[in-house]
């Protein structure tokens, strides 16, 4: 759909740093700003240029660029269709470029599934070149939360309006490949195609509208309009659910020897406690660790009074949950005290995951290290 560009890795953007923890990444060039492969490009590709005149400046945060302020939603004054569709339109280019980056600036591979199905259509996702052949790391897994935001995203909105190094995975698959993970990032959302073409995409947004007399769109006008849209599902890959059995059956099972690690937000979490139900044995013998975000997941519906894995999920699982505590402070709840739980250092469920970032490697580190010495115990 959008150009393949010619990348020159320079410029990088640093994370700032976390106070009092260790850092993986405060001289990785995480992410390369360059002409070659600008957000600006995609938009001047999709002949959007007037009604989305942004681009990400030096610290990956998304502004005008003539005015340098912030994205504004109300574009057309009170026109609440329009703005809708001028909002789906910047999110469906943050998407393809997004995707642009993780091939090029973190260098992992599109895989597209199933295989076989290349005259249908289908679903896909990244990972790193050796993820499933090299046995001497460990692997990293990101999942999630449901939502119109696709693989490499932990939300949308974050991108918008706080910038890539909070809404997009890329500082999370940075840190991973720095500390010697191989990644897989998931597109639990890319469950469907609608039929619409880019130049619908161009036409909604160009259509003359009486601005001046037409009264607001109310919502629910809206979302009829999105529900009339005509919808081809993806095999192996109609709900999110359907995505990861068939990735952690493909793919992730495949990969003997390794180490698995899982972030999952939102509900990513009730996603992976499904995984976990249905391929019980291979989970609990391949996952060293899971981190959850603000996780929808529900222990009592979903995994019973199964004694086998509530005791796994108490050893393996930690959850970081929005609240106005520190990082890491205890922040057990009434209903959720499966497992550790500690505060993700903010209250905002969209900004959780980089806030917690450092503190969630830092587990795996530990995690890791004491899996190491019970094998190393068990050694005669």
């Amino acid at each position: 759909m959008f150009q393949q560009f010619n990348i020159r890795l320079s410029s990088p953007i640093l994370p700032r740093p976390v106070k009092g923890l260790v850092q993986l990444t405060t001289r990785a060039q995480w992410l390369p700003v360059t002409q070659e492969l600008s957000f600006r490009k995609f938009i001047e590709q999709s002949d959007l240029l007037e009604e989305l005149k942004y681009d990400f400046n030096e610290k990956a945060e998304l502004r005008h660029t003539e005015t340098h302020r912030p994205f504004v939603f109300n574009y057309y004054k009170n026109v609440l269709e329009r703005n809708s569709k001028r909002y789906q339109a910047l999110g469906h280019l943050l998407e393809q470029y997004i995707y642009e980056l993780l091939e090029k600036v973190c260098k992992l591979q599109k895989v597209y599934i199933p295989p076989e199905a290349d005259k249908e259509p289908r679903s896909f996702f990244f990972m790193s070149e050796r993820a499933l052949t090299n046995h001497h790391s460990a692997l990293l897994v990101l999942l999630q939360d449901r939502g119109v935001f696709r693989a490499g995203q932990w939300s949308q909105q974050a991108v918008i309006h706080h910038g890539l190094q909070h809404g997009s995975q890329i500082p999370c698959i940075q840190m991973a490949l720095q500390a010697h993970y191989d990644v897989i990032v998931l597109n639990p959302n890319d469950n469907f195609v609608d039929l619409q073409t880019e130049k619908e995409w161009k036409g909604l947004l160009t259509q003359n509208v009486e601005s001046s007399s037409r009264k607001m769109v109310q919502t629910e006008n809206f979302l009829s309009l999105q529900q009339s849209l005509q919808c081809i599902p993806k095999r192996c890959s109609n709900t999110p659910e359907e995505h990861m059995a068939y990735i952690w059956d493909y793919f992730i099972s495949k990969a003997e020897g390794k180490d698995v690690a899982f972030i999952v937000h939102g509900y990513g979490g009730l996603v992976f406690m499904d995984l976990l139900v249905r391929r019980k044995w291979e989970v609990m013998s391949k996952v060293y660790a899971v981190a959850l975000i603000d996780s929808e997941h529900h222990v009592g519906h979903q995994l019973g009074s199964d004694i086998q894995l509530l005791a796994w999920i108490k050893h393996h699982c930690r959850e970081w949950v929005t609240s106005p505590k520190p990082l890491d402070k205890p922040a057990a709840t009434v209903l959720k005290k499966e497992f550790p739980m500690v505060s993700a250092g903010t209250e905002k469920h969209n900004l959780a995951p980089s806030s917690s970032l450092q503190s969630i490697f830092k587990y795996f580190r530990k995690a890791l290290k004491a899996k190491a010495a019970i094998n190393f115990s068990r050694v005669p």
